[in-house]
Order: C-alpha cells, then structure tokens, then sequence
C-alpha cells in the first residue's frame, strides 16, 4: 500500500477547509479543479483527509487506501468485521475523455457576465464551455483588486499550460528560475508539468488568458519549497518540457503567411514539444487570411480592434475586445480585420 486517506464530505469546501486548516491546525495539499475546487487533500496530526464532493453530509467516513499493485483506475469495497468500510483503489489511471464531435464555437464578453471564482480568490470565465470533452480548458482569468496574492509554491498535474498576460501586470516566482519577476501585457510563460511556481502580486485590473490541457487536473502544495528561490536549472526538463517565458517587447512582428496580418513568435512550440503553439497576430492591412484545415484546433482572442472569422459551413461572425472563439481541426477558416488595428492572441493545440 502507498498511501491512506480518511475520506470525508466535502460539503462547503472553503469552509470545510477553513475548518480544519485555522481550527485544527492540518495544511491544504492539493485541490481541484483550480477554476472551481470540489474536493481536496490535507493532511496533519498523523492522518491523510481527502475531501470529496460525492460523499454525502452526515455520511460515514471511510478508509481509503491506494495499492500500486492494483490494476489503474480500478476499485473495490471492503467491509471490516467492525462495519468500517475500506475502499482499495489502483494508481491513477490515464485521463480518458467523452466522446466529442469539435464545433466551431464563440465567447462574447458581453454575453458570458457569469464569473466564477476559483483558487486563490481569482475570477475564471470560461471561453470553451465544452471543453473538448476534457481535453482542454480556456479560461479568461481576472483579478479586479491588486495587491498580494494569497497563493501558496503548487504545482500541476498538466500536459500543456500556458499564461498569457492581457490587461495589467503580475509577479510570479518559478522554481530554478531565480527571483521574482513580472509578467505585463503581451508576455507569457508555458507553464512545464509539475514546475513549482506561486503568484506573488498583481495590479488593479490584472487579466491573463489560460490554455491548459487536459480540463480537469489536480493542483498540489508543495510545504518544502520557499519560492522565489535560485537560478540554479533553468533549462531543466519537465516531462519533455521545459519553462520558457516570453517577452513581448523583446521580439519583433514580422511577416507571416497570413495575409493582412504579422506575427510575433512565442517559442512556445519549441519549449513544449509541439505539445502545443502561441503567438501573437496583429492586422497590417485590409486583407483577407485564409488558413486551411489543418490537425490542431485553434483558439483566437481578440486582445484589440474587431476581427471578421469566417470558418468554412458557417456564417461569418465578427468579434471585439475579449471576444474569443474555437476552431475544430480539419475546418478551413478566413480572417480579415475591418478596422486595421486588431491584434489577437492565437493558440493552437493537437485535434482530438
């Protein structure tokens, strides 16, 4: 056996949480997922809690104990000559994802009031409410009041995440990355599997866009890591990734194969494996792009100006500031920007 938990109800998870973190002296561990947390680890006095949102109020706890020998993902229910029940369960299996047919999707600012609030106090609206059955999660992230953030040295259990700083500025500290630094309007940081990192402060008004990959992951405390720390391996791997974080003004625009548009490479792509790509466009003109139906699913958000996208078996859509959209795989689109002075921040991920 690797490990026990005692799994309770997670009822109200912030005031569970309260509860037994500043009542009775346990640390948080881990919760999920980060957009709007439902269940939780902690941990202190010897024992090991898991907080779940399936357990009923008023239900029996029970022992629930994790056998690496066991198949992944597999479960069994035991009952002790006492009436104690014992749930075994096998090692996390490979997240699996609902069968899903991609569509051609947009998120209006003025349509999506509906902010919810998630770790750290942050406010998350959600730019693909399908989420590719999983796959991926979008998010437009604000903090409205600046200051210090009550963050903590986590990590996450990702394949692909990327930050994308929008509207005002945030410090932030990464692990082997030496000291804090600040992230303002055009930078960004992929975020490598399971790098240690913790938000340090922000301005009034601090809005970032969020591509992570898959949907739902856990996010861990680390108590053992003080952050920031050294520049000690800033090229470590991660998984087959690396930290890369980009500085808008230190790289130019220059032309791409879009028509109407330039281009500011992110080094993203490279950073990460292919797991996925960023960068930034913005019009030069009154032409029209078109871009083929390639394999990877496309994100758009408008960052400025009004942008035209007409995606091949669709009717032609045009989107302002913090509008955003999805585009399937495999589907043909055109952009143009009517007003000349858009800019948009694309992302792109392999198709499902």
């Amino acid at each position: 056996m690797r490990c026990a938990e005692l799994v309770l109800p997670a009822g109200d998870l912030d005031a569970t949480i309260a509860f037994f973190v500043e009542r009775l002296g346990f640390q948080l561990d881990a919760l999920w997922p980060a957009d709007g947390p439902r269940a939780a680890l902690l941990s202190g006095h010897g024992l090991r809690l898991r907080l779940d949102p399936e357990v009923g109020s008023g239900s029996h706890a029970r022992l629930r104990l994790t056998d690496d020998e066991r198949a992944a993902g597999s479960e069994e229910v035991l009952l002790a000559p006492n009436g104690a029940s014992v749930l075994l369960v096998g090692p996390p299996a490979p997240p699996t994802f609902e069968p899903h047919t991609s569509r051609f999707t947009v998120s209006r600012i003025r349509d999506e009031a509906r902010w919810g609030v998630g770790r750290a106090g942050m406010e998350y609206r959600d730019l693909i409410p399908d989420r590719e059955g999983g796959r991926v999660i979008a998010s437009h992230i604000r903090i409205p009041r600046g200051g210090p953030v009550p963050d903590y040295t986590h990590y996450h259990h990702v394949g692909f995440q990327v930050i994308f700083c929008h509207r005002g500025w945030v410090e932030v500290a990464y692990e082997g990355q030496g000291p804090a630094f600040v992230l303002r309007p055009g930078d960004l940081v992929l975020q490598a599997p399971r790098i240690r990192h913790r938000v340090i402060s922000c301005s009034d008004g601090l809005e970032v866009v969020e591509v992570t990959s898959p949907a739902e992951h856990e996010t861990r405390v680390d108590h053992g890591l003080e952050l920031p720390g050294s520049l000690d391996r800033p090229d470590r791997d991660f998984c087959g990734q690396r930290f890369h974080r980009h500085v808008a003004p230190e790289a130019a625009f220059a032309p791409c194969e879009l028509d109407g548009f330039e281009a500011q490479s992110t080094g993203v792509g490279e950073a990460s494996g292919g797991a996925g790509s960023v960068r930034r466009l913005r019009a030069v003109g009154e032409g029209e792009a078109s871009i083929a139906g390639g394999s990877e699913l496309h994100i758009l958000f408008v960052r400025t100006g009004r942008v035209r996208v007409e995606v091949d078996g669709e009717e032609r859509v045009e989107l302002g500031p913090a509008d955003a959209c999805r585009i399937p795989a495999r589907r043909g689109f055109r952009l143009s920007a009517p007003g000349g002075d858009c800019e948009l921040l694309e992302v792109k991920l392999p198709g499902s």
